[in-house]
């Protein structure tokens, strides 16, 4: 198979998202990558859900940028190198905080529930997938590396095989370090709505910014409190003293894919293919959240695949390279 895949866009109005508290919009925009010669055959296609990181969207892969392709053309150029070919479909899954982890939370929305009861049905019923876990992928980044962890674990029904690349994992060492960062700016802003609202009014955002609004947006998705005002999110530490809250961070880490490898061990065994990677320099210390992860799955006799390389966070598309392929046999295999 050679040439150009297509692109198409939905605009899908989402019921479970309906008053969710951010006022976040309901309708979102599905970006899906059509494989070549999807309109010439009559084949059905595995499918692969890529997840975006914390800021991003489904919409954000396909875009053009410099010195580098975009996801739709990655693709096109590992078709003609030899992958199976797959239908790649990137979900909207932002909220005003930056993301919502791809999880149902009172503070931001059900957008687990968007995802597997909405978006996955409505992909099958247009396109020429094979429904079902055998013919089924999830992926990130980051963020979106977190999800397809997460998601993988809990549903085997749904997903057969599942790619994280730095996915957030040992919250220990993830998100603690920013937690002064966050208390600071909460301080300096005069209160946590304060600070959202100073957040979203500047013309130009810093990196300590988007660090700071990164653990906000974490509470909103691991511990959500409806009665907790502003914005019903209970913090993990002291807005006083600083002094953490282990009540509450337990709550987070219920939610950290290193805790949930015991209670999950069977439905991680049912995966055709699980795949982690890190890069040994890591901002976020996750190279060694991906060690544990996978030390803790061969401890209960789950297969993995675990790769490291030299690299930090950022700019990591290219891993799509060793990933997507490895999906994409693992689902044609019979």
């Amino acid at each position: 198979m050679s040439g150009s895949g297509r692109v198409v866009t939905l605009n899908v109005e989402s019921q479970v998202l309906q008053g969710n508290p951010l006022g976040d919009p309901t309708q979102r925009r599905l970006t899906i990558y059509l494989p070549p010669n999807y309109e010439q055959e009559q084949q059905h296609y595995p499918s692969l859900w890529v997840l975006a990181g914390f800021t991003g969207f489904g919409e954000s892969m396909v875009q053009r940028t410099a010195w580098s392709e975009s996801l739709d053309q990655r693709m096109d150029r590992l078709i003609a190198e030899g992958c199976p070919p797959a239908i790649l479909v990137m979900p909207d899954c932002f909220t005003l905080l930056g993301g919502s982890q791809y999880l149902n939370s009172s503070a931001t929305g059900r957008y687990r529930d968007h995802l597997l009861e909405e978006l996955i049905p409505r992909v099958d019923a247009e396109f020429r997938t094979v429904a079902g876990p055998q013919g089924r992928g999830v992926l990130g980044k980051s963020s979106g590396g977190y999800a397809a962890l997460h998601l993988s674990m809990e549903f085997p029904e749904i997903f057969g095989v599942a790619a994280s690349h730095s996915g957030d994992s040992y919250f220990d060492y993830s998100y603690v370090p920013d937690f002064p960062r966050l208390l600071n700016a909460i301080r300096d802003a005069g209160g946590v709505q304060e600070f959202v609202d100073r957040f979203l009014a500047k013309k130009k955002l810093s990196g300590n910014d988007i660090l700071s609004m990164n653990v906000l947006a974490m509470a909103a998705a691991y511990s959500p409190n409806p009665e907790t005002r502003p914005l019903g999110i209970d913090l993990p530490f002291d807005l006083e003293t600083g002094e953490r809250k282990e009540e509450v961070w337990q709550r987070w880490k219920a939610w950290d894919p290193v805790e949930m490898v015991a209670r999950n061990a069977d439905n991680l065994r049912r995966l055709r293919l699980l795949f982690v990677d890190c890069g040994t320099r890591d901002e976020y210390h996750l190279q060694w959240g991906a060690r544990i992860f996978v030390q803790r799955c061969r401890e209960h006799g789950i297969p993995v695949e675990h790769e490291e390389f030299d690299d930090d966070h950022r700019g990591l598309s290219y891993r799509y390279d060793v990933s997507i392929p490895k999906l994409c046999k693992a689902l044609a295999a019979e």
